[in-house]
């Protein structure tokens, strides 16, 4: 693969939509994927800021790798409203294992183009990326 060492090259459009869900909250979510063709990143899904975690996780294929950036809003046990943008690199048993290298490699490079992710998580089924574990890393 030409570009394993240093990962694929990244879609303008992601950066812009990650700004968009970072700065304006436009977005609840954004799922990407890794067109192998094209040797890029690009946008799988766009989640609107009314949609729900669960709506977020039936974006997920149940096997093929994706990453993925959400915005999660809590309340602090001072009462307090805050958000943290999640990083979720998906990659399940059951997907290719040349799909799980090429995410695994590219996806450093891809996590520096995202400026502003606050909690990185790593799941390969359903259970690693719960509402709970969700909740456990921001200690809710």
């Amino acid at each position: 693969m030409a570009n394993s060492a240093s990962g694929m090259n990244v879609d303008d459009e992601c950066k812009l939509k990650f700004l968009e869900l970072k700065s304006k909250r436009n977005y609840r979510f954004i799922v990407f994927k890794i067109d192998e063709k094209a040797q890029q990143v690009m946008i799988d899904t766009v989640g609107n800021p009314e949609q729900t975690y669960d709506d977020f996780t039936n974006c997920m294929p149940e096997d093929e790798c994706r990453y993925a950036v959400y915005d999660f809003d809590f309340t602090t046990p001072e009462n307090c409203q805050k958000s943290k943008i999640f990083f979720i690199a998906w990659s399940p048993d059951i997907s290719r294992v040349r799909s799980k290298m090429l995410y695994a490699s590219s996806k450093d490079r891809f996590k520096r183009e995202l400026d502003g992710i606050q909690v990185e998580l790593q799941a390969t089924d359903p259970s690693e990326m719960s509402l709970d574990i969700i909740k456990g890393r921001v200690n809710l």
